[in-house]
């Protein structure tokens, strides 16, 4: 499997012209990982080396002699075969530390060998700023012939800071990762590293910042790995204000802007609702959604979103709508009503569902069948609604989640993301059945739908404003 990975990976790199920007891993080992690189179509192999005395000398059992002439070995088999070759020195941070006349020495007997890029790694994260600085520049100063990488970790959270001092070093590249995936912490984010490069250290970059959110979405698809809210650049929440004094600020004069604003990277700024919400974050939510309300009913509305902030409740900008109408007791909002509901699930068997809706005073009944409770509620749905022309938009991501600390009878809440035009936007559902809290929040963002449709203006891309890009 992971070599079909590779060849694909190396064919679609050759296909456009990249394929020297893809490196594979390799052993030395003196022909194996060269020709499995070969065959695979790749075209650069990073030789995993021991850059500490101690990993060289406990887990190869070997001294330094003999480890660099298996290096010099395999090194020319590889370009023999037409390989660039990097050597990735691992524990190079502690071997400086604890044996620098070993990395000295090993570095003397391969200078001249044809290696490209010698790659320094913080293996274990363990370096501050100032370490880094010290050590690569002795090493830049050192070896001026050789070309350097830095390869940082973020165990003690410096690795942003940890490549600054490293380029200020006189490096010649530094890694990172998308969503700063990587060994336990995870490397140096790419996001962090881009934007401190450019707004810290003035540097020129071919990186489309515009693109940074959306990669690190779909990394986050396919590693499984969810990204933290509060991840600097990429987080839902990093260009949401909380604070009520913040929305002031920013109403009165932008007084919280910085050079990291939301439109750089293809995002919109947001006024979270809760119990620290004021006056000007409503404000701000209502002018989102096209909504004028009297200085009575915004105070009305906001202390009922004062007190669901109280309750822990998460309010979400598509909540609004809704709270508006519950507090002024309209029913604007109220187009689609779930009169019946029962979904039946066994083991290795299709879930079914047979629901009774009213929909604008007309009472709708179909039965679904799918891939679990919910996706035969979606299905049942869809065939109650298609006599209107009304089909769920697709459905992005489906969070489900209790408090935590919580047990099985807890009340369970669903954020859904859906996809409607290209804009992605959440609904919440409420409900001690995780079927039904999903349930609930697809028909919030129904009611949401057929709100437009009835000729209330487009409220949905309304919404869009008030929620993550």
């Amino acid at each position: 499997g992971e070599k079909e990975a590779v060849a694909s990976i190396n064919a679609w790199a050759a296909n456009h012209g990249l394929a020297e920007r893809i490196e594979v891993l390799g052993f030395v080992d003196h022909t194996l990982s060269v020709d499995w690189i070969r065959e695979t179509g790749g075209r650069v192999i990073n030789l995993l080396t021991k850059g500490s005395e101690k990993h060289c000398r406990e887990q190869l059992g070997k001294d330094l002699d003999q480890h660099v002439s298996e290096i010099l070995r395999t090194v020319a088999y590889a370009r023999q075969q037409g390989l660039i070759v990097n050597a990735y020195l691992e524990d190079w941070s502690n071997g400086y530390r604890d044996s620098p006349d070993y990395v000295y020495r090993m570095l003397d007997a391969l200078a001249d060998c044809g290696i490209d890029h010698f790659m320094l790694p913080d293996t274990l994260g363990v370096m501050s700023p100032s370490e880094v600085h010290a050590s690569l520049t002795d090493m830049c100063q050192r070896f001026p012939g050789l070309n350097f990488d830095f390869h940082p970790h973020n165990d003690y959270g410096l690795a942003t800071a940890n490549v600054m001092a490293a380029v200020e070093a006189g490096v010649s590249a530094v890694h990172c990762t998308v969503n700063c995936l990587g060994e336990r912490a995870g490397n140096a984010s790419l996001a962090e590293v881009a934007v401190v490069l450019r707004d810290k250290m003035g540097m020129q970059l071919s990186i489309d910042e515009s693109y940074i959110v959306q990669l690190s979405n779909m990394v986050e698809s396919f590693s499984g790995k969810r990204v933290p809210a509060n991840a600097p650049i990429v987080g839902a929440d990093v260009f949401t204000q909380t604070a009520g004094i913040h929305a002031d600020g920013d109403q009165k004069g932008g007084l919280y802007e910085t050079r990291l604003s939301p439109e750089r990277f293809a995002r919109q700024r947001s006024y979270a609702l809760g119990k620290m919400s004021g006056k000007a974050s409503l404000a701000k939510n209502l002018e989102a959604l096209g909504l004028d309300l009297s200085p009575e009913n915004q105070r009305k509305v906001l202390a009922r979103i004062v007190k669901l902030g109280d309750s822990k409740a998460l309010i979400t900008a598509d909540d609004l709508p809704f709270i508006i109408a519950e507090v002024l007791e309209s029913k604007d909002y109220h187009h689609i009503k779930l009169l019946n509901c029962s979904v039946t699930s066994g083991l290795d068997l299709d879930s079914t569902v047979s629901l009774r809706i009213k929909v604008e005073g007309e009472v709708l009944r179909a039965s679904g069948s799918g891939n679990g409770g919910f996706d035969a509620f979606i299905n049942a749905i869809n065939i109650a609604m298609a006599p209107r022309d009304y089909q769920l938009p697709d459905l992005l991501d489906y969070e489900v989640r209790i408090p935590r600390g919580g047990h099985t009878n807890a009340l369970t809440e669903c954020v859904i993301t859906w996809d409607c035009n290209g804009r992605e936007y959440k609904t919440r559902g409420v409900h001690a059945n995780q079927v039904f809290a999903g349930i609930l929040a697809t028909l919030r963002l129904i009611n949401l739908q057929l709100h437009e449709r009835a000729g209330h203006g487009s409220v949905l891309s309304r919404l869009g404003a008030g929620t993550s890009a």
